[in-house]
């Protein structure tokens, strides 16, 4: 069974979408250059009705303690998604912040992207493959981008992982059974 987590929710529209769509993680940004930026209380409000549903997910770049600890407390995160270059011990750290665990997020676009994945088997929960952003983007994660899927496939990896960047009802077929 596949498993969906829809981010960057911002309005009760898009919650009530994911729910009907199946999703099982919804996830909400806090990162204040993103477009679908929203305040810990916010989010708290739209994920009230998701609560015993689906899994919560606080999506944060480069997050300070004092963001973590805002979100935690308004939002209660099931998981902290870290998007930024947090190191491994900045992960391990982060999952105090959430209920359930801390997901990893890396920027994929050639083989050689999964170098440093290895380093973060103790401190993550789970690994989210993104397309990798290009040098001038002004934001982290592929932004909608996909990345060549056929690399994870045969892969380790020693954790759950997910799947991101650039997925529709269109290809998701496809990029699962290109992935592995």
């Amino acid at each position: 069974m596949i498993e969906t987590k829809i981010c960057g929710l911002s309005d009760v529209a898009g919650v009530d979408a994911a729910l009907v769509g199946g999703a099982r993680y919804v996830g909400f940004v806090f990162f204040p250059k993103s477009p679908r930026h929203i305040t810990p209380e916010k989010a708290a409000a739209l994920a009230a009705p998701t609560r015993g549903r689906v899994d919560t997910v606080a999506v944060t770049v480069d997050a300070t303690d004092e963001a973590l600890t805002a979100i935690s407390a308004a939002f209660q995160p099931d998981w902290i998604q870290l998007h930024g270059v947090e190191t491994p011990a900045r992960v391990a750290a982060a999952r105090r912040y959430a209920r359930k665990g801390v997901i990893r997020a890396f920027g994929i676009a050639r083989a050689a992207d999964f170098a440093g994945v290895d380093a973060y088997a103790t401190a993550a929960d789970a690994f989210l493959f993104d397309a990798k952003a290009l040098p001038e983007a002004a934001l982290p994660g592929g932004n909608g981008a996909a990345f060549d899927w056929r690399i994870l496939r045969g892969r380790t990896v020693p954790r759950p992982w997910l799947l991101s960047g650039g997925l529709t009802a269109a290809n998701l077929a496809e990029a699962v059974a290109e992935s592995g």
